[in-house]
């Protein structure tokens, strides 16, 4: 019985045209999931662990992978504003939402401009917004599998770590990396991976119950960050990982999904 709650299946949706591949495991209230910028990274633990108890809905993104890039996307706001329609055609909303790294930042956009449509915000590790301290990781200047790698602590004290996106690098795999990459550089080039205006659009979310999640070693988006996302929307609460990088899902994955799990209901 486990086995068939937990599975996964995938669906197409057509929104505006867009051909939306959406991956749908679990049974119970929908939680939507906003994936990072390298693309889904597979079915993991916390995915299955969290599929007991909801349907899990992880569309992959325009340009990332297996669904088209809509050429009137120029921006992280726009990819906001498909989201936004996708949720309202499929009466979605209010829906909880977790997203991570880049699908932070796409959520985050979406509770800026309209924070009626969640019920319940997760961010992990969002980019979006400029760091107070530091940089965002310029991943431009190494190949997807070093990204991969920089985004973990301690890769070889990670169990999870070599079920990221299947396991390893197959020719197809490394053909979706570039095309994420080359969509990120699209839509978020200038300046780098976040919004100047998003810190203070975010006000609209004030009151929308908001976790943010973060490892305080993250060398991809410094940590220094999720203070930036508290002041930004009024009444967020703020967890860190001691020892963990810029996936918690997966290095400290039992903290996490309880986490989760008590945060949604």
């Amino acid at each position: 019985m486990a086995q068939e709650s937990t599975a996964w299946r995938e669906e197409t949706v057509s929104v505006d045209g867009t051909e939306l591949v959406v991956i749908k495991g679990g049974s119970g209230k929908p939680l939507l999931v906003l994936h990072e910028e390298l693309g889904h990274p597979g079915w993991l633990k916390w995915h299955a662990d969290i599929a007991r108890r909801r349907t899990v809905l992880i569309p992959l993104h325009p340009g990332f992978g297996r669904t088209e890039r809509a050429e009137w996307i120029l921006n992280m706001r726009d990819m906001a504003g498909l989201y936004a329609r996708y949720l309202k055609e499929n009466n979605l909303a209010p829906v909880d939402v977790i997203g991570f790294s880049l699908g932070g930042w796409i959520a985050a956009e979406m509770a800026a401009a309209n924070p009626s449509q969640f019920r319940k915000m997760a961010l992990v590790a969002p980019m979006g917004i400029r760091p107070p301290e530091g940089h965002i990781l310029d991943f431009f200047q190494m190949m997807a599998p070093q990204q991969i790698l920089a985004s973990v602590l301690n890769p070889a004290g990670t169990p999870e770590y070599g079920d990221l996106y299947g396991g390893g690098p197959t020719p197809l795999q490394f053909e979706n990396f570039e095309e994420a990459r080359a969509q990120c550089a699209r839509l978020a080039w200038q300046p780098f991976m976040f919004n100047p205006s998003l810190p203070h659009l975010l006000g609209a979310a004030a009151g929308l119950p908001t976790l943010i999640v973060w490892g305080k070693d993250d060398a991809v988006v410094p940590v220094s960050t999720a203070n930036a996302y508290r002041d930004a929307i009024a009444g967020a609460r703020v967890i860190t990982y001691d020892q963990c990088g810029h996936r918690p899902e997966i290095e400290r994955s039992a903290e996490f999904i309880r986490e989760l799990e008590t945060f949604f209901g």
